[in-house]
């Protein structure tokens, strides 16, 4: 077992890692977005990266240790970003499954989330992968900088591991910050098969329920692809950018 400050060092540079990677994919947006990482066993104190620096130049010791009870964080001088704030401590605050949270704003997700119907439908196997594991947001209150929206997302999201946030875009779930990872990987992928499949205007070949759940709970067969996919981009990110685990 290792100790808490090995802990957190470790997923400094796994959060570190995550942030690179977004910036790789063209999943950020200018220097907006914010993911977190649980540090105490409750989960309420947490990593979460620093206001408005971008992505791709964040290291592992760029990361704001804070407390989600702690009322003040917001006043410290270096006080994460508002809506960081609003979602991720309560995310921290209600959700034990929340070890690590990703939001973003992605192409192709955010382009369904602002359709009136944001349903990824089992047309593959990838898109089959959140069948009846997605939970819906529709009630965009704005950007999402006050406390009750992001106590509404916690509400949401119950005991999935993902949302889709209507006219927004979406948080991945994850007990490390690898399952987190390939979660926001696979759903981007199955939100652009859903927006290349809709730009046909061709009919949708949508499985039954019975196969929907067959082929969504085979990817549990794939867990540790989970783990060697993240490891593998690290991999990638030693070679080409090793600064991020500074």
């Amino acid at each position: 077992m290792l100790d808490a400050a090995a802990t957190e060092a470790d997923l400094r540079v796994d959060l570190a890692a995550m942030f690179r990677l977004a910036a790789r994919e063209g999943w950020h947006e200018g220097v907006a977005n914010h993911f977190s990482a649980a540090v105490s066993p409750d989960g309420r104190t947490f990593l979460v990266n620093p206001r408005w620096m971008h992505f791709s130049r964040i290291r592992a010791s760029d990361l704001l240790l804070v407390d989600a009870d702690d009322r003040t964080t917001m006043q410290r001088p270096d006080a994460p970003d508002p809506s960081a704030w609003s979602i991720h401590s309560a995310l921290h605050r209600s959700l034990p499954q929340a070890r690590v949270a990703i939001h973003l704003h992605p192409p192709y997700c955010t382009a369904l989330a602002g359709l009136k119907d944001p349903t990824i439908l089992p047309i593959d196997q990838v898109t089959a992968r959140w069948h009846g594991r997605l939970a819906y947001d529709l009630s965009f209150g704005g950007i999402a900088t006050e406390e009750a929206e992001g106590e509404r997302i916690a509400r949401t999201i119950g005991n999935h591991g993902a949302v889709m946030m209507g006219n927004h875009g979406v948080t991945t779930l994850g007990a490390t910050v690898a399952e987190a990872f390939d979660a926001m990987y696979h759903l981007e992928r199955a939100a652009r098969t859903m927006v290349l499949a809709y730009s046909t205007g061709r009919s949708l070949a949508v499985m039954d329920d019975a196969l929907a759940e067959a082929t969504a709970a085979e990817w549990a067969a794939y867990k540790d692809a989970e783990v060697a996919h993240f490891e593998e981009m690290k991999r990638i990110l030693d070679r080409e950018e090793p600064d991020y685990r500074e």
